[in-house]
C-alpha cells in the first residue's frame, strides 16, 4: 500500500501525545487515572499516533507512513485489557485526500486481513485529532462469531488543528490546511491477534508459557 516505517519513542512529552492531537486540557484521557505520567513531567505515549506528529515535524508532504509500537494506559489488568499494548497506526497527507479514499485502505487492508469476503462497516465516532471520525467493524465468516460486527479500528481525517500544530513546531507552513489533506488509522495488534486467532486471554502474550507461544513460531 505504500507505506513507509516510521518510530518513535515510549517515553512521550505532553504536547507530542496530547496538544498536538487537538486533545484540550480537561479531556480524560489526560488525567493521572488514565495516564502513566513520570516524575519530570513526560509520560508514556497512550497511543501511537505520537509518531504521526514526529513524521510530519521530520518531513513536509506528501507523506504515507505507518507505525507500529507499545502504548501504555492506566487500567485493569484482565482477559480484554493491559497496561500495556500494541498498536499500528498509519498515516497519509497528500492533495485532495477524502473519506473516500480512507474507507477505501482500510477496507482492502481488512480484506487482505480477515479474508476477501469480509464484510465492512463504517461508524461515526469521535476522536479530538480527526473530523469526522469512524470506527470501523468487520463481519467475516472466518472468523468466530462470523455473523456478528466486530470494531477493530478507529479512524478519520486529520483535523486542521493538528496540521496547525504541526506547522507552528515547524516554524513553516508545510501543512497548509488549506493545500493539504490526509486521513489516520489505528489498530489493536494484542486484539486484531486475538479475533484471528481466538484467543480468549489477551495476558496470555506476556506470560511466556512455550505451550501458547510456539502455535505462533
Amino acid at each position: 500500500m505504500g507505506f513507509a516505517l516510521a518510530d518513535g519513542p515510549d517515553i512521550e512529552d505532553e504536547w507530542h501525545c496530547f496538544d498536538a492531537l487537538n486533545t484540550p486540557p480537561e479531556h480524560p484521557a489526560r488525567n493521572e487515572q488514565d495516564t502513566f505520567f513520570l516524575r519530570d513531567g513526560r509520560l508514556l505515549r497512550t497511543h501511537t499516533s505520537t509518531v504521526q506528529i514526529r513524521a510530519m515535524q521530520a518531513a513536509p508532504p506528501p507523506i504515507r507512513v505507518i507505525a507500529p509500537g507499545a502504548a501504555y494506559r492506566r487500567g485493569e489488568l484482565d482477559a480484554t485489557h493491559s497496561p500495556q499494548f500494541h498498536q499500528i497506526e498509519g498515516l497519509y497527507v497528500d492533495e485532495n485526500v477524502s473519506v473516500a479514499d480512507l474507507k477505501g485502505a482500510l477496507e482492502f487492508f481488512m480484506r487482505e486481513l480477515f479474508g476477501p469476503d469480509t464484510a465492512v462497516q463504517f461508524r461515526p465516532h469521535f476522536f479530538p485529532f480527526t473530523e469526522p471520525s469512524l470506527e470501523v467493524y468487520v463481519k467475516s465468516k472466518a472468523l468466530k462469531g462470523g455473523e456478528q460486527w466486530i470494531e477493530v479500528a478507529g479512524s478519520g481525517v486529520v483535523h486542521p488543528a493538528v496540521f496547525e500544530q504541526v506547522n507552528e513546531a515547524r516554524g513553516d507552513k508545510a501543512y497548509d490546511p488549506e493545500k493539504w489533506s490526509g486521513y489516520a488509522f489505528g489498530l489493536g495488534m494484542d486484539r486484531l491477534a486475538m479475533i484471528l486467532f481466538d484467543i480468549p486471554d489477551i495476558r496470555l502474550f506476556a506470560q511466556n508459557d512455550l505451550r501458547f507461544l510456539r502455535q505462533f513460531a
